[in-house]
């Protein structure tokens, strides 16, 4: 599989407006030794559940004799934020640990770690890097990140840099969205954030972004047809390949999170469940990056698709985008298929196990 997105744990310290998850921000006392220890049981299972081999072929580039040449996925973990203590050291650095031994001898992982980057230190980034870190991404390069905004940001970029670079990494020569990691070798670093003309350009119908009145998406604006979104998600023997995991060990085909989870890899393995997906029309059509074509055998026009994609928000104003006639449609229609299809699985595999 290409890339693998790996939200570690809800816990945040930040409660910043434009977050796409409400449950991304700080909890204190028993809430936070709640979410530290949901995350501390899961990962091994989560990662254990991971694709065998994190290879992948390269349909964009073809070999003189046939076939495609053959790349190294990578794996992102992120947050909230991963760099929090005690998430830290009780989580991050042992998925790391896990991930890297997972993927010896099987072709090997790239490891990149996403934080907003101002919890990060030169002692840190030794540590990192002494787990086979391969690039720091740092996604907090904005002025929707709390206490990110203008002076601020550019001296902490500035001491990163200078921290990145006496630890012997280079910048990256790309953005975040073009998917050329294959030409560079690491350690890396990248910085990025919530701006309109990178990464997520304008911002998703969810979370906070939502509540607070902050997306400008329309109709036109397709982020399932789109690097992260559900684009290619079910082809993970090729290039285009994404899915999004949540602390929980649900997985979904876009980081954005559709209104039911795919299946969840504390007790399955991704491949099966991309797999046991791969002919229904409705995941084809998330897979085209063309949701509105998703209920097309299951009663649901594309015209009534549209229709259901008009709502109003939090803030009384009309607004339509193709997210909410997907999460309309999954309430509606596709979970209950999506449930009946893990039946079925879970079912064809009990036997087996016994």
């Amino acid at each position: 599989m290409e890339s693998i997105y790996y939200a570690l744990s809800f816990a945040c310290h930040r409660q910043c407006a434009h977050c796409y998850e409400d449950r991304f921000r700080p909890y204190v006392r028993d809430g936070l030794t709640d979410v530290i220890a949901m995350a501390k049981r899961n990962f091994p299972r989560i990662i254990a559940n991971l694709p065998e081999s994190m290879r992948y072929l390269d349909l964009g580039q073809p070999l003189p004799g046939g076939g495609f040449a053959e790349r190294v996925g990578r794996v992102i973990l992120s947050g909230g934020e991963v760099l929090l203590d005690p998430l830290r050291e009780e989580i991050l650095y042992p998925a790391l640990e896990a991930l890297r031994a997972r993927y010896t001898g099987k072709g090997g992982v790239k490891l990149v770690v996403q934080t907003t980057g101002d919890l990060i230190t030169e002692t840190i980034i030794g540590q990192l890097l002494d787990r086979g870190v391969w690039m720091v991404s740092i996604a907090g390069m904005d002025d929707f990140h709390s206490g990110m905004r203008g002076e601020k940001r550019k001296l902490l970029k500035r001491r990163l840099i200078s921290w990145f670079e006496a630890a012997g990494m280079s910048a990256s020569g790309h953005k975040a969205g073009e998917r050329k990691w294959h030409e560079e070798e690491g350690p890396l670093y990248s910085f990025f954030g919530a701006t309109p003309d990178t990464w997520i350009g304008k911002l998703w119908p969810r979370g906070r972004a939502w509540a607070n009145g902050l997306s400008t998406a329309t109709l036109a604006d397709n982020f399932c047809n789109r690097w992260s979104g559900g684009l290619n998600f079910l082809d993970h023997a090729y290039s285009g390949s994404e899915v999004a995991i949540e602390p929980t060990g649900d997985v979904y085909p876009c980081c954005l999170k559709t209104k039911h989870p795919l299946g969840n890899l504390t007790e399955e393995k991704l491949i099966d469940i991309l797999d046991s997906l791969a002919d229904h029309p409705a995941f084809q059509a998330i897979n085209r990056g063309a949701p509105q074509r998703m209920g097309l055998t299951l009663g649901w026009s594309t015209d009534r698709f549209l229709e259901r994609c008009k709502t109003v928000t939090p803030k009384g104003e009309t607004y339509a985008n193709l997210c909410i006639g997907c999460d309309a449609f999954h309430q509606e229609v596709l979970g209950p298929v999506i449930e009946d299809i893990r039946a079925a699985r879970l079912g064809r595999r009990m036997p087996i196990a016994q």
